[in-house]
């Protein structure tokens, strides 16, 4: 009989919700816990794998990017989160025109935009049901949906992409460096990333907790110089955010927002 997609689905999200708490995790361990074979639990971790979540080595995997909210992990960035979107919001014009990828920080923006037309152009999926000013119009990329981030890429996205042109771009990213600049763990969101800061003809805005910055993830996306402004936390250190001063980025660390 054919498991259920929502038990499958479940189950995986225990699976990642694991591995956000231990950073690696044991396929006998889990299989043991989660009552199903090992196979089971080597299918799932091939399924995060996939999404570009984590890395299988044998006999188990490790993180490589957080996909799924956890109220487990004791350091929650929510706050944080909210103060870098609201404090990006304050550079957003009346009349602008402005991308948006698929990071959830700079998707935050959308909540605290307000009394400003504004167009959104964003391949980010989970923007349909972001809370916004009525004023504010939201333009989806469209292309392949890939779950679980509801990001929208390939060719389809793409070609939309670069028949438009923006005044701003806001980009969250897996890591952040000030030798080498933009990295993804996703793949198919390299070039999604690249046209959206190549068809920017205004400022290009990183948006980054702490535990984004000074990493480097698998597929850099662009150098550090293409960002004129960083905009992080205060658990960064005052030496990092100057270094990224130093290269000529506007690099700004919060302190949490608790009143969102």
């Amino acid at each position: 009989m054919k498991m259920n997609k929502e038990v499958v689905d479940e189950r995986r999200k225990k699976v990642m919700s694991k591995i956000q708490i231990q950073g690696k995790v044991n396929v006998e361990d889990l299989a043991n816990e989660l009552h199903v074979s090992p196979l089971t639990i080597r299918r799932d971790l091939q399924y995060w794998e996939e999404q570009g979540a984590v890395e299988r080595y044998y006999g188990g995997a490790r993180l490589i990017q957080s996909f799924v909210d956890n109220n487990e992990i004791e350091d929650n960035n929510e706050p944080y989160k909210h103060a870098i979107a609201k404090y990006a919001a304050q550079y957003v014009e009346d009349g602008d025109t402005i991308f948006i990828n698929t990071s959830s920080t700079a998707l935050l923006v959308l909540k605290y935009i307000r009394n400003k037309r504004v167009t959104v152009i964003t391949n980010n999926g989970k923007a349909i049901f972001m809370e916004h000013d009525p004023l504010v119009s939201i333009v989806l990329s469209g292309g392949e949906l890939r779950i679980p981030k509801e990001s929208m890429v390939g060719d389809f996205a793409l070609n939309n992409l670069n028949r438009v042109t923006a005044n701003k771009s806001f980009l969250g990213c897996s890591g952040f460096d000030v030798h080498t600049g933009m990295s993804t763990a996703i793949l198919h969101e390299v070039s999604i990333n690249e046209t959206m800061i190549n068809r920017c003809q205004g400022e290009t805005f990183l948006l980054a907790d702490y535990t984004k910055i000074g990493n480097v993830h698998q597929f850099v996306v662009a150098d550090v110089t293409s960002f004129q402004y960083l905009i992080t936390d205060n658990r960064v250190s005052k030496d990092l955010l100057e270094e990224f001063q130093d290269v000529g980025i506007h690099a700004v660390g919060l302190t949490p927002l608790y009143n969102y």
